[in-house]
C-alpha cells in the first residue's frame, strides 16, 4: 500500500470513524483484531471500538465532535497523525489535542498508541462537568455490566439471585 494510501486511510479513521458515534464505520478501515492504546486504556476489535467512541461521545456530549487531523507522517507500516477534537459538553466548547500513531496491514487498521491532553479536558470542563462526566461514564459501565451479567443468566437458564417468578397454579 502507498504512503498516500496509509495517510489518507488514517486521516479517514480519525476524521470520519472517530468523530462520529457508529462503530459499524469502522469495518473495512480497521482490522477485527484491532488493538487500540489510548492513554492508559486499551481496547480489543470492533467492540473496543464501539467503547472508545461511547468515551468519546460522553465527554462531546452535545454530539457535535469534530476530529481535524492537523499533520501527518508516513514511515514503513505507520502513520503518525497529530489532531484536535472539538465540540461541546453542556453547552461548553471543548477542544483536545492528541497524537496517534497507526499500524497499518493489509489495507486496515490493526493498532494505535495514541495519547491526548485530558488534563486541559478537565480544566476546560471545571470541576462540576468533570464530577458530571465521571457519573455518566460510570453509570454506561455498570448498565453495561448489569446488562451483559443478565444477558449471561438467561442464556444459561438461570434467575439471578434474589428474584422469583410465580407461577401458575
Amino acid at each position: 500500500m502507498p504512503a498516500s494510501d496509509r495517510t489518507e486511510l488514517a486521516r479517514h479513521a480519525l476524521e470520519q470513524v472517530c468523530s462520529g458515534s457508529d462503530a459499524s464505520a469502522a469495518v473495512g478501515v480497521y482490522s477485527p483484531d484491532f488493538h487500540d492504546h489510548v492513554n492508559a486504556r486499551e481496547y480489543h476489535g470492533h467492540a473496543g471500538i464501539r467503547q472508545s467512541l461511547g468515551a468519546y461521545q460522553l465527554v462531546f456530549s452535545d454530539g457535535d465532535l469534530r476530529i481535524r487531523v492537523e499533520d501527518q507522517v508516513s514511515e514503513g507500516d505507520r502513520v503518525a497523525s497529530r489532531w484536535v477534537a472539538e465540540g461541546h459538553n453542556r453547552g461548553r466548547a471543548i477542544r483536545i489535542w492528541g497524537i496517534v500513531i497507526s499500524r497499518i496491514a493489509d489495507g486496515e487498521i490493526v493498532e494505535d498508541w495514541a495519547a491526548s491532553d485530558n488534563l486541559h479536558l478537565i480544566r476546560q470542563l471545571g470541576p462540576w462537568r468533570t464530577v458530571l462526566l465521571g457519573l455518566a461514564w460510570l453509570r454506561s459501565s455498570r448498565l453495561k455490566r448489569l446488562v451483559l451479567g443478565k444477558l449471561r443468566l438467561l442464556s444459561i437458564g438461570r434467575r439471578p439471585p434474589g428474584r422469583h417468578v410465580e407461577q401458575d397454579p
